[in-house]
């Protein structure tokens, strides 16, 4: 076995989406002759707990801990969160903020906080960690982020003891959807581009999870860009066979901020609504997670309120039967300049369900790539509300004809175990090519 040392900062009993990633990965590494070894902080801001993750991390896996100081509590205080309340990533608010407030602390964690809040934790554990590699040696270092922060850990770590180093993007850093609102100075927004440059330079090799951003990381380097997609757990799909609920349900998986808020989705569900007698009796929507106050508007504002729950997040042991029981599974993606490279982590979790699905995006997206790949559904431009209406009314009829839905093709790559193997073979070429 040789040893592999994993910096998170996603972690059970944290649950999120930034978890499952690299869960998996240590679940599956031991196959492919590879001992992880975890380092994560000791008191992190989670998003959200879900102790049943913990039940997929190996037994006798080392977990390594140390404290980090944050300043979410100064936020929260700021802007009058209660405390415990978990921080929301990516612009998300499920409660209205003083513009005022929100704006002066967009601005502080912009400029002052590079590349992000977690930036105190990155010199102890460059301390902490040299002493540990000194007693227990690895073979090479995986950093994910974001939080970008773990980057700079392992770049002054392969600066240090000359390790080799593996630079995870599970999303982009200066493309991210949401960096433009975040108020740089051009003082900071060049140091932020600095930083990300130096970190995909001095990688040993650099992965992510599309094809989009490894062109876009290109402007850097030309080679050791690798692509690893996010995917499903196959041990996660029930071994009892799930039935469809009586009704037609649409089912949301996963947090919506505003970027993310359907309004075509929205418009074509009230036409049908107001066109479709049998549709009115039969439809229910239902979003599992966390929702921005924009979408609780709009769905006030199309009068829709009667035939959507939104529900809090569950414990990803729950995922599969919820999906399964779904006529229909919705995906929408942020509408950003770089949303045709968007693949989100339940993209792939849709697919082993079984359930065809309805993407809100680019028509020409990675997103719609696989969707057509895998004939799993399709995904309708954000202003195209008659496509969207058209493609629920096709469902619609096969649901009322008692059809059963088309099962995805080709999507053993998705596999976490597939995709564990791919990971190894990085890891393999890294140490021998050094």
């Amino acid at each position: 076995m040789k040893n592999v040392l994993i910096l998170t900062y996603y972690w059970p009993p944290t649950g999120g989406a930034g978890v499952h990633r690299w869960l998996k990965f240590v679940k599956y590494l031991r196959r492919f002759g590879w001992e992880p070894i975890v380092y994560t902080p000791e008191n992190p801001e989670p998003p959200l707990l879900d102790p049943s993750l913990e039940n997929d991390i190996p037994q006798g896996l080392t977990v390594l801990k140390t404290r980090i100081w944050e300043p979410y509590s100064l936020y929260k205080k700021f802007v009058g969160r209660p405390p415990d309340k978990g921080f929301q990533a990516g612009f998300l608010s499920e409660q209205k903020v003083p513009k005022r407030k929100q704006d002066l602390s967009v601005w502080i964690r912009g400029n002052f906080f590079i590349p992000d809040a977690r930036k105190y934790w990155i010199r102890p554990s460059v301390k902490y960690l040299s002493a540990y590699l000194k007693e227990v040696p690895v073979q090479v270092v995986v950093t994910t982020g974001p939080p970008h922060s773990l980057h700079l850990i392992g770049l002054k770590l392969k600066q240090k003891l000359n390790i080799p180093w593996v630079a995870d993007f599970r999303d982009p850093w200066t493309g991210i959807d949401f960096y433009s609102r975040l108020k740089l100075t051009r003082a900071a927004d060049r140091k932020h581009h600095r930083l990300e440059q130096q970190v995909i330079m001095q990688a040993d090799a650099v992965i992510t999870v599309s094809h989009g951003m490894k062109i876009d990381f290109r402007k850097y380097r030309q080679n050791g860009i690798h692509v690893i997609t996010n995917g499903y757990d196959p041990e996660d799909i029930p071994s009892v066979p799930v039935e469809p609920a009586g009704d037609f349900l649409i089912t949301h998986l996963g947090s919506v901020n505003a970027d993310r808020n359907p309004h075509a989705f929205w418009k074509a569900v009230s036409e049908s609504l107001q066109e479709n007698e049998p549709f009115k009796k039969h439809l229910r929507i239902r979003f599992i997670g966390k929702t921005d106050v924009t979408v609780r508007a709009s769905i006030l504002e199309h009068g829709l309120e009667n035939y959507v729950e939104l529900c809090p997040p569950v414990p990803h042991e729950q995922v599969f039967t919820l999906l399964k029981q779904s006529r229909l599974l919705f995906l929408p993606v942020n509408r950003t300049p770089n949303a045709a490279s968007i693949l989100t982590g339940k993209l792939y979790e849709y697919l082993a369900a079984g359930r065809p699905v309805l993407g809100i995006g680019p028509e020409d997206g990675e997103m719609a790539r696989i969707l057509e790949e895998t004939g799993a559904g399709r995904v309708c431009h954000w202003d195209s509300p008659d496509r969207i209406k058209s493609f629920l009314e096709e469902i619609f009829e096969k649901y009322l004809a008692g059809q059963s839905p088309s099962i995805p093709v080709n999507t053993e790559n998705y596999s976490r175990v597939e995709l564990t193997r791919n990971l190894a073979k990085i890891l393999d070429q890294t140490v021998d090519l050094l």
